[in-house]
Parts: C-alpha cells; sequence; structure tokens
C-alpha cells in the first residue's frame, strides 16, 4: 500500500532553487520519493510504501 504527502512550496525571492533541492533531499532521505512536482502550481506529492 502506498501513502503519500503534500505540501506547498512557498517561492521566495532568493535561494529558490537551493531550498527546493534541499527540500527534494530531505523528503527523500525520510523514503519518499517525488510524484508530482506542479510547473504552474506549487504543489509538490511524494509517495512511500506504508509498510516500510
Amino acid at each position: 500500500m502506498k501513502e503519500y504527502k503534500v505540501i506547498t512550496w512557498k517561492k521566495g525571492l532568493s535561494k529558490n532553487n537551493e531550498r527546493l533541492e534541499d527540500t527534494l533531499n530531505e523528503y527523500a532521505r525520510s523514503g519518499w520519493t517525488l510524484k508530482y512536482l506542479g510547473e504552474q502550481s506549487n504543489r509538490i506529492v511524494f509517495e512511500r510504501n506504508k509498510n516500510r
């Protein structure tokens, strides 16, 4: 079974790419994989196995 996490990305004026990379890496270390990254929206969806 899968579980999902949806976060809202708040774009900043500076270092936006660095902050996004740090956020993606942080979730990856917790076992989450990127499922969707909205190009025109500010939503990021992660997925992982629920019974890990």
